[in-house]
């Protein structure tokens, strides 16, 4: 159940005008006890209540409940003391005289004193009735959740009950009204003040409150010396809120008894002061978009993932540099100068998570300079540096900008009280509220970003964000319009480009010739594959990579912790040059670097396009044949084997695509040219699929498919298997199968070899009349680095490519007897993978997998190790430390490579 389902089920317990029913009723509410054992419990019959003693319930294991008309706690020690002495404890003791409750969590001696009427709110302290311990529920629900939850519901019930409210005007009653929540919580207003108002100046059917409302909001914005003379005493006593929150007109909206209790219970109910705006700003979002609402509780980025861009892009520095101040003060009065001057933007904000964190980062660096000051008996007068008119934002819904002023404001409030906590005679009122940075709505790849926050030459500015990740095929019709319009005079080939390609362009552009840098978010995507190509000469003209975090999981903070694989990238001008700069892995290390590529390594910026001819001296590896017949010159295992006697083995041959080898499919094609065909033309089976094959081929859309229907009995595209091997089998050779698409949970492509009588499918690609040794090179883990960086993707799996990986890949010097020990360790994976059986599916397993993964074949993975040591000394005689470290050599020998054939 949802936490208000919790909630509003022990409500409507409380609420009874009578508890006779009390316990069973309480206990129903939690799934897991059987309904079996509450029905028994209601009638009185079996042995499920251990206990004799009238308003006395002990159920074994537990519960061990006792109502009271006698003094609370001489009762409650009783009842403890007779739990000490039984063999098996119930995991609660509860008491209660209606009035108030006293229990206790046996297990971990946690202890609940409360209210009576208060008991809904406390109900994940009975959780582990469901198999939940509360230190679980808590991570995992924290109060913003709790907040999101609820205003879902009053959201859905106020927008059921106003049927032609505008969206705006409903948001904008959200934002207000989770202002006001948060302020009487928090002490910008009396405590409870504004519950307490609802409650006793408006009617228990919601008829008067709109009213209310309107006469509050339209107030809030006016100063108290000038409001009108006339009003309530209560609205007069509300302070002044200012901030343009109240500026707008209050919408007018229907209330019922069921949305004023609503309201009421999000003020009872939820402690405010627990409010984490990065956090609440994004499920707020959720409530109000139909599309976000089965995430609830997804959309919002962990604290320490939003840390991983800022900190290379600028904290890490300022904190440096407070460290080095230390006991100067005239150091440390210039940073706390300094802060106070740099402009923040995020172009593509969201709900603020990252404008947030920044401000309250920056915040407590403020604290902590003045913390310092004052440590070293410096007298110091507090003006405040850090201001949120330094905050700016693009986001492309409106309600979303509203959410983030609001989470500014909330941020801004909670760093004032801590700066009051930390640093005594400090005081920063939060009201009125101060104007909340810029945050513009609009589409952030049509603004001019250089007018939202203009920036001189020598401006301390920095840019970040999460912006939109979507591959080319995922974009929609105005977006494919977003990357036309930015790209179409700049790239030649945009199409093919993730979305996200463009904030790093329009930040490229922003920062250049500036002191000004930029970090964002983004997949992997933009990194590997054709991709690197197409977009990362242009940003290399403008700027350079001055920090990178290599591939890790995403992830948010919610329940359903959602992830994707991405990179974290930051770049400066050229003309600002960073001493250090760093790469991170995906465990947080850090390795320094004097350049940083595209590929996320140190190395020269080199980039590798896709290449027609190998540049290593590999034989050539194309396509395999692609048949164009609608699957009438396929056949079957049981096809095949029913026509063997009458069709000779030239024809009808093996027939093996990228699927079929991994997984160990059989099946056979019929392999003619015209001589053959004119021979066999006769057999009935032949006769009636070349038929069909004429059909198919007539009536295709491709010119090239009706063309081939003229000859029919050939594959439309034969590949380069005839000038390979000619038409007559050939069993002396053999040909190496590269499938176009494996799984990224494999630690290594199943590459395959197959004699050359085999004919390999379009699936798949082929070198024809291959060296063994070559075979160890593709299955290297030297290779799979090289993949993973310049391969393409289908989704997440790998594609291979003969123009952009095979092609490209850098082969050092090899002499025979080199060669010859690959060889060998080649021969004994293929040996390994006959011996053990099973598909090479099964045998590479899914080590790699984030769900159900499962090992690679224990002997073939020791197998493949023992030849990455080999190969991996062929580069390189002391070997490789990790993955980064091949990837930068193998640029650097495909830069020089690339060079000497220049």
């Amino acid at each position: 159940m949802a936490i208000t389902e919790y909630e509003d089920k022990i409500q409507e317990i409380i609420d009874k005008n009578d508890h006779d029913s009390f316990i069973t009723d309480f206990l129903s509410v939690y799934e897991k006890i059987p309904r079996s054992t509450i029905t028994k419990l209601r009638k009185g019959i079996g042995r499920v209540n251990l206990s004799k003693e009238p308003g006395e319930v002990y159920l074994k294991n537990k519960l061990y409940y006792k109502e009271t008309d006698q003094p609370l706690m001489q009762v409650y020690v009783d009842l403890e003391r007779k739990v000490s002495d039984l063999g098996s404890k119930p995991r609660y003791i509860f008491v209660t005289d209606f009035k108030d409750i006293l229990a206790k969590d046996t297990k971990t001696d946690d202890s609940l004193s409360i209210k009576f009427e208060d008991l809904p709110q406390y109900f994940e302290f009975f959780l582990a009735w469901n198999g939940i311990e509360k230190v679980d529920f808590d991570k995992e629900n924290p109060a913003d959740v709790r907040a999101a939850e609820r205003f879902a519901k009053l959201y859905d019930i106020i927008t059921r009950d106003n049927p032609t409210a505008t969206a705006h005007g409903l948001n904008l009653f959200l934002i207000r009204l989770l202002f006001c929540l948060f302020a009487e919580d928090t002490g910008m207003f009396k405590r409870d003040e504004f519950t307490n108002d609802i409650m006793a100046y408006t009617k228990a059917d919601g008829s008067d409150l709109d009213d209310f409302i309107k006469k509050l909001f339209e107030n809030l914005d006016v100063h108290e010396e000038q409001r009108d003379a006339s009003l309530p005493s209560w609205v007069k006593k509300y302070p002044y809120v200012d901030g343009d929150l109240f500026i707008e007109p209050h919408e007018s909206l229907k209330f019922t008894t069921e949305s004023r209790t609503k309201i009421i219970d999000a003020g009872k109910k939820l402690d405010w002061t627990s409010i984490n705006p990065d956090i609440l700003g994004s499920m707020l979002q959720a409530v109000a978009s139909e599309d976000k609402r089965s995430h609830l509780g997804m959309h919002y980025t962990s604290v320490p993932n939003i840390m991983k861009v800022i900190k290379p892009l600028f904290l890490d520095d300022f904190r440096e540099e407070f460290e080095n101040a230390k006991g100067n003060v005239d150091r440390l009065n210039e940073l706390y100068a300094r802060i106070g001057k740099i402009k923040f933007m995020d172009p593509a904000c969201g709900s603020g998570n990252f404008l947030i964190i920044t401000y309250k980062e920056l915040r407590q660096l403020e604290i902590d300079i003045l913390k310092e000051l004052n440590n070293m008996g410096t007298s110091t007068m507090y003006v405040p540096s850090v201001t949120l008119d330094q905050f700016y934002g693009i986001e492309i819904e409106d309600f979303a900008c509203d959410v983030t002023r609001l989470s500014l404001w909330i941020a801004e409030h909670q760093m004032n009280v801590k700066l009051h906590q930390e640093i005594k005679d400090a005081v920063r009122p939060t009201l009125p509220l101060k104007k909340a940075g810029d945050i513009v709505c609009g589409n952030a790849l049509r603004l001019d970003w250089s007018k939202i926050l203009p920036h001189e030459e020598k401006d301390e500015v920095y840019l970040f964000g999460n912006p939109p990740y979507l591959g080319s095929s995922l974009q929609d019709k105005k977006q494919k319009e977003d990357m036309e319009l930015l790209f179409k005079s700049v790239l030649s080939k945009y199409k093919n480009l993730d979305y996200i390609s463009c904030w790093f362009y329009k930040g490229a552009c922003y920062i250049t010739g500036t002191k000004a840098k930029c970090s964002f978010v983004s997949t992997n995507s933009i990194c590997q594959g054709e991709q690197v190509g197409l977009l990362w000469p242009t940003l290399l003209d403008m700027s350079e990579i001055f920090f990178a975090y290599q591939s890790f999981k995403w992830s948010n903070s919610a329940r359903k912790n959602a992830g994707v694989t991405v990179s974290i990238i930051g770049l400066e001008s050229k003309e600002e040059k960073t001493e250090a700069r760093w790469i991170y892995a995906a465990n947080g290390m850090r390795r320094r670097a004097e350049e940083i590529s595209p590929y996320l390594v140190a190395s020269k910026s080199v980039i590798v396009p896709r290449t027609a001819s190998p540049i290593n001296g590999f034989p050539r590896m194309v396509k395999g044949s692609q048949p164009s017949d609608g699957g009438n010159l396929i056949l079957s295992q049981e096809d095949a084997n029913k026509v063997k006697g009458e069709i000779p083995n030239n024809i009808l041959r093996r027939y093996v695509g990228a699927k079929d080898y991994i997984n160990g499919y059989s099946r056979y094609c019929l392999w003619m040219n015209d001589k053959t065909y004119k021979e066999y033309k006769n057999v009935p089976l032949i006769q009636d699929r070349v038929s069909k094959v004429y059909s198919f081929r007539q009536s295709a859309k491709s010119s090239a498919a009706r063309k081939g229907s003229t000859t029919p009995w050939e594959f439309l595209q034969r590949g380069e298997y005839a000038s390979a091997y000619g038409e007559d089998i050939v069993t002396n050779k053999r040909t190496i199968v590269a499938p176009r698409v494996s799984s990224e949970s494999r630690m290594y492509i199943p590459f395959g070899i197959v004699d050359s009588s085999v004919i390999i499918s379009d699936s798949a690609m082929a070198i024809y009349d291959a060296p063994l040794w070559l075979l160890g090179l593709l299955e290297s883990r030297i290779h799979m680095t090289w993949l993973r960086a310049v391969g393409g993707r289908l989704k997440t799996d790998y594609r291979y490519s003969a123009g952009l990986v095979y092609n490209t890949f850098p082969v050092p010097e090899m002499s025979t007897r080199r060669k010859n020990e690959i060889e060998n360790l080649v021969l004994n994976i293929l040996d390994i993978r006959e011996e053990e059986g099973g598909t090479l599916a099964e045998l590479y397993g899914s080590p790699l997998a984030e769900k159900n993964p499962k090992p690679m074949n224990a002997r073939l993975l020791e197998a493949h190790q023992e030849l990455d040591r080999v190969v991996d000394r062929a580069y390189k005689p002391s070997g490789f430390k990790d993955d980064a470290e091949r990837l930068s050599m193998l640029l650097e020998m495909y830069a020089e490579k690339v060079k000497d054939v220049k």
